[in-house]
């Protein structure tokens, strides 16, 4: 986040002009960044359709959410 040493803040990239520029009193904060690279939404893209899987740590915790659950169910019918 840029800081602007006449108004003593920083100023969130949103907040600033589309100049770069400190929206109170006009200070050059940054350069404004360009976009990386134009969008085509008529095109399909490279990762449209690919199905990620889930991380190990996420399976391991539905595992564990599940044999606590079926310790709880077993406690409250059997205890």
């Amino acid at each position: 986040m840029p800081w602007c040493d006449d108004c003593a803040k920083y100023w969130a990239p949103s907040t600033m002009t589309p100049a770069g520029e400190c929206p109170r009193c006009g200070r050059l904060l940054d350069e404004p960044e360009l976009a990386a690279r134009p969008t085509n939404a008529g095109e399909p893209d490279d990762e449209q359709g690919v199905d990620e899987k889930a991380p190990w740590h996420f399976k391991l915790m539905v595992v564990a959410l599940v044999v606590y659950l079926v310790y709880r169910f077993y406690d409250l019918l059997f205890a």
